[in-house]
Parts: structure tokens; sequence; C-alpha cells
């Protein structure tokens, strides 16, 4: 059993309930960190798609928990909720975006509970399994803590990409999780994290929960992550995942695959973190993997600036696929597993 003493607390609330009543959602708003610490409530269908898919709350754990409780919030406020229309709304809430497994996942578990309840029941039922996704997402998050920090010695040196960290999570993370265990006892460890372009989820996200935890945190541009593993300088390399395929592949923020190659090209041990959650049994492999492609803007501005000449094109794929072949080991709520995935 985990010692609870030295398991750490977030750094943040990202996500909770907006009221007493559970009739709306109160979310850590993302894109204002590091300068501020903005908190939005949702109480409508159209402000919780809009709040997944700007990226208000992101990560796939954080997604499917706030998909869950908002649908619930939002379920709460029909006037009379039946069946159908709950069949409505929780398409249009999975729909929002389309690589995190997690957010389908949590939608048609609160539609699994509500079909075994009569209409009068749906609103308490829903917000009942809406918490216990919040409450087995803190407990996974320790999970996976307690089985990675086994990886971790005093004085490693590890390298992450994005974030999985608190704030991708309603607990301590998954990628982060086992870094802040065993920082919480005393193993003195050092976080190198990518920038991650084009929206800075590490430069933004990961540094300011790491620097608010206690970790040592040092940011590198997403192109100098090869040099850095060359000079030998990182021991491990600890990504988390928004879809985990039948046989290993993994799909996750933009620049992870070419993180996992040159991690295997010297020899630097690959680790991937995500709940059981994330694993998509039904998808056979990455190919399979539906890739978000997001808008043009994300690469054409900086800020306030316009950084591209009118009429160029962009790339602008979310996420990427790593082959399970650069996979040292998937660490889950079920400890360290490997595929094929069937369940």
């Amino acid at each position: 059993m985990p010692d609870t003493q030295t398991l750490p607390s977030p750094p943040a609330t990202v996500v909770a309930w907006g009221d007493p009543d559970r009739r709306s959602l109160r979310l850590l708003d993302q894109r204002a960190l590091p300068q501020a610490e903005v908190y939005v409530t949702v109480q409508t269908l159209d402000a919780l798609v809009h709040a997944i898919r700007t990226l208000t709350v992101r990560g796939a754990p954080a997604i499917g928990v706030a998909a869950a409780m908002g649908l619930a919030a939002v379920a709460a406020r029909e006037p009379a909720l039946t069946h159908a229309r709950l069949a409505e709304l929780a398409e249009a809430v999975a729909a929002a975006r389309p690589t995190a497994v997690n957010l389908r996942w949590a939608v048609n578990r609160l539609l699994a509970r509500a079909a075994a309840e009569r209409p009068e029941q749906l609103v308490a039922a829903l917000a009942d399994e809406a918490q216990a996704v919040l409450d087995e997402d803190i407990a996974m998050c320790r999970a996976i803590g307690e089985a990675g920090a086994a990886l971790l010695r005093d004085g490693m040196r590890v390298l992450t990409h994005c974030n999985a960290g608190a704030l991708a999570t309603a607990g301590i993370g998954t990628a982060l999780a086992p870094v802040y265990v065993a920082h919480a006892r005393g193993v003195a460890l050092t976080v190198h994290a990518d920038e991650t372009r084009p929206l800075l989820q590490g430069a933004r996200l990961t540094s300011w929960e790491l620097q608010r935890a206690g970790v040592p945190v040092t940011v590198l541009p997403d192109g100098a992550a090869a040099s850095l593993l060359a000079r030998g300088v990182i021991d491990a390399v600890f990504v988390g995942a928004d879809r985990i395929a039948a046989n290993g592949d993994v799909a996750n923020k933009v620049g992870t695959y070419p993180l996992a190659l040159a991690a295997r090209a010297h020899g630097v041990p690959f680790y991937v973190c995500a709940p059981w959650s994330t694993v998509d049994a039904a998808t056979r492999d990455g190919v399979a993997i539906e890739i978000e492609q997001r808008g043009r803007d994300e690469l054409a501005l900086a800020g306030d600036r316009v950084v591209l000449p009118d009429g160029v094109p962009v790339f602008n794929p979310a996420f990427d696929v790593t082959p399970r072949a650069l996979v040292t080991h998937y660490v889950t709520d079920r400890g360290l597993v490997e595929p094929p995935f069937t369940s």
C-alpha cells in the first residue's frame, strides 16, 4: 500500500464542481498560465465544448474528468432530461477532440450508468458517476506515481515533453507523478522540459507546476532535446499518452516520436506513463489513430505578431505516434504492463 505520508498534493486544482449542487464545473484556465491563475465556470454545453476545444482544460485524463463532470452538470440544467437528450449532449461533448481516448471513454461511462436509471434518477446518477471518475483519476495518478517512482534513483536527470503533470489530470499527473512521489520522499531529481511547440505547454505549464512543487526544472527548445541526450546528461525520458493502441503504439503530443528516436539512439530508457483508461484495445495500432489537426494561427502568430507570410500553408498536427518498439516500459495504474493490450 502507498505511504500516504509521502504522497504529494497537486500544485493546483485543475477541475472541480462549481457549486455544492453539482450543476456547474470549475476549471483552471490553462491558457492564462503562467502569467495568471484564472478559473472559469462552465454551465452550458457550448461552454463545455469550447473549454475542451480551446485547451482551457487539456491533458487526456483531465479532459476525461472534465467531460464527465461537465456532462453531468449540463444535464442537471436540462428542464426535463431524457435518455435521448442525454445521448445528444454526450455526443456533442465526445466529438470535441478526436485523439484523446479518455474523452469518449468518460462520456460512454456516464451513458452506461444512465442506461440503468429511470429518467427521474438520471441527474443524481450522472453526478455520482462523474464524482467517481474524479476520485478514481486522483487515485490513478498516485498509483502511477508509485509504480514509476521505483524507476527513479537519487541524482537522476529526467527529460519530459509537453505537460503530463498535475495540470493534465485531477491528481498529481501521469509522466510527472513518479517525479512528485520520489521528490516527496527525498529523492533528489532534476527535470528538463521541452518547451513543446507551438503552444509551449512545457515552458508554460510543466515549468510552472514543477517550480511550484519545488522540483528543479530547466526548459529547452524541442530541437535541442537530441543534443541534450547525446551529451549523456539525461538518465530517463518520461512522457504521457493520449491514446495507446492494442499493439502498444502511443499517440502523444507532437514531438514525442522524434524524442523517442533520439532516446533510443543514445541508449536512454523511454517510459510512457498513462492510466489504463488511455489504453484503447479496440484500436489495433498507431496507423488507426485519428490525429487532430490544429488551426493555422497557432503557427502563424506569436502572440499578436504575424510570423508567416500570407498564403503559406501549415502542417499542424497536435499529436504524433511513437511505435511500440521505442518504448522501454508502460507505467500505468496497474503497474508496469506490456502489450498486446486486449482489455
